[in-house]
């Protein structure tokens, strides 16, 4: 038994910040089903069909342990068979542009109307309400109006955003939270309800440092690169080989000297310039620079043992190889392995967090496109093979 088992998702989602927030519910053991455009799939994981050639590696990776079905919601019978399945879930999870599903008659309020217990969410850019919500948003609009692209770059360079999806993944994960929170609440009452989750609203709420220091301060934050304005050193320092550098930060007295004395005690590091932090703050490009000089010369690896024998906090920026062959990263189980029909053995990230009693695990691997039709719409709703052969002959499942 894993946390969410018996609760059964319907996913009508699409890219990104659905998918992983459906893919992150079925690995606490809920059934995630995910409707599909009959024939094309997710938009934003083509190509994907039932050949190795044309699956998406972006697909594999967000759809771990979910089912999917094709249904053409813009037909009545796709619509009907929506609502029966509905029906028998508790929880529908949608990422498409505001009122969509609301336009074809598959909203909350339709939805309660046969299901009174549904946990409805919604994840959008902008949220379902205000003059936003119906502009259109992917992730680095989200990074730029929250203001986190405003604090990212290099000092006195242009903005820059993060360069993973950030504002999906935060919307994703909030969701995940608002969903067990809301499942929890119907235990008590048997009532489902609405949820509005924005991305917007998810990634402003990473930014109170930055607010919180205008409030006071009056000080508008900048980018200020790989600088910290409480640490140096702080950053990435080049090593032996081609593009290899270790990550350094230092904020102690008791850190300094422990890296003073990895790096052999220069005769530079007792010079009045570096004397306490506030004068290594005051100097950090010659800091660094000095503490290049050192890293040069070793490996990324080498680096990092010596400096993190003397307690200073340090370790290798590593690659996709280096994280996925790490000792730790493969004990600790940040990866698995899965059978997929058509690719073979692929490697896979596992959940943030781990529950010693109820550990999440993947059921099984993505899925191919309309893959559980036949179990879906036979086993579940209860359809013969008559009724499915002719649905897929009118397309509205294919």
């Amino acid at each position: 038994m894993q946390p969410l088992s018996g609760i059964r998702v319907l996913s009508v989602t699409v890219y990104l910040a659905g998918p992983f927030a459906s893919m992150s519910l079925a690995r606490l053991g809920a059934e995630v089903i995910k409707v599909e455009i009959p024939g094309r799939g997710d938009p934003g994981t083509h190509p994907r069909r039932n050949s190795d050639e044309d699956i998406s590696t972006r697909f594999l990776k967000r759809t771990q342990g979910v089912k999917s079905v094709t249904l053409d919601l813009k037909t009545e019978r796709g619509r009907e068979l929506f609502l029966e399945l509905a029906k028998q879930s508790d929880v529908v999870l949608e990422n498409l542009a505001p009122g969509s599903l609301r336009r074809a008659g598959l909203g909350y309020e339709e939805v309660a109307a046969v299901n009174p217990g549904i946990v409805y969410a919604s994840i959008s850019g902008y949220g379902q309400t205000g003059p936003y919500k119906d502009k259109p948003a992917h992730d680095p609009q989200i990074q730029g109006m929250s203001g986190l692209m405003d604090i990212n770059g290099e000092a006195d360079g242009p903005r820059s955003r993060l360069k993973h999806a950030f504002a999906d993944l935060c919307g994703a994960l909030h969701a995940v939270y608002a969903i067990t929170s809301a499942l929890h609440q119907r235990r008590r009452t048997g009532l489902g309800q609405y949820i509005d989750i924005s991305m917007l609203r998810a990634t402003v709420a990473t930014m109170g440092a930055g607010l919180m220091e205008y409030e006071l301060t009056g000080r508008v934050p900048h980018p200020r690169g790989n600088y910290d304005p409480v640490m140096a050193p702080y950053g990435n320092y080049p090593c032996l080989g081609e593009d290899e550098w270790v990550s350094i930060a230092v904020r102690t007295e008791e850190e300094w000297r422990g890296l003073v004395k990895a790096i052999d005690n220069p005769d530079w590091a007792v010079e009045e310039n570096f004397a306490s932090r506030y004068a290594r703050l005051g100097n950090r490009g010659e800091l660094d620079e000095r503490l290049s000089e050192w890293t040069r010369g070793r490996s990324a690896w080498e680096a990092t043992e010596l400096l993190q024998s003397c307690g200073v906090a340090a370790f290798p920026v590593l690659g996709a190889e280096g994280r996925l062959f790490n000792p730790h990263f493969r004990e600790r189980g940040l990866y698995s392995d899965i059978e997929h029909p058509a690719l073979g053995s692929e490697p896979v990230f596992n959940l943030m967090w781990q529950l010693s009693r109820t550990p999440p695990s993947i059921q099984r691997h993505a899925p191919l496109l309309g893959e559980h039709n036949r179990d879906v719409f036979c086993g579940l709703l209860g359809l013969d093979e008559a009724e499915l052969s002719r649905l897929e002959e009118e397309q509205v499942i294919w």
